[in-house]
């Protein structure tokens, strides 16, 4: 089986320094899930909290999402999020990659009214699904860190 049909277990991550939103996937069925919220203290989790995850789930693959600017460019929350996913790869060397993740914490917030959510400032793991599914929709976006 080539490797871009190859079946692979994914964990999703949207990076945020109080908060980092989980989802899973998997590149069987296109589909990815939320699975949780981790709390981070000035962009550092819990990397027990994460190591149980990434034991639990097994990923082939780990896509972190990138928060660029409009204009393409990169700011101080881009730079900590590719350290984020450096780390994870250094940690655990797991494969690491990242997506732009622009808009989807709106969009996340438009789901979450949708579902019924009454505090909006849960909803990473929605947006950690969103950052997911977008890299299952078109697997050649992601890039290394």
């Amino acid at each position: 089986m080539p490797e871009a049909t190859k079946h692979k277990r994914l964990l999703g991550f949207d990076f945020g320094l109080k908060q980092i939103g989980v989802a899973s996937g998997q590149t069987l069925t296109l589909s990815a899930t939320g699975l949780t919220i981790l709390k981070a203290v000035d962009g550092i989790p819990n990397w027990e909290q994460v190591e149980k995850l990434l034991t639990e789930w097994k990923p082939d693959l780990v896509v972190v999402g990138l928060p660029l600017n409009m204009d393409d460019s990169e700011s101080d929350l881009s730079n900590r999020a590719r350290k984020f996913a450096r780390r994870l790869h250094g940690r655990f060397a797991v494969d690491v990659e990242m997506v732009d993740e622009r808009l989807t914490s709106r969009e996340a917030k438009s789901l979450g009214r949708d579902q019924g959510t009454q505090d909006l400032t849960k909803i990473d793991h929605i947006a950690a699904s969103l950052i997911l599914q977008s890299w299952l929709d078109t697997p050649s976006i992601g890039t290394a860190p």
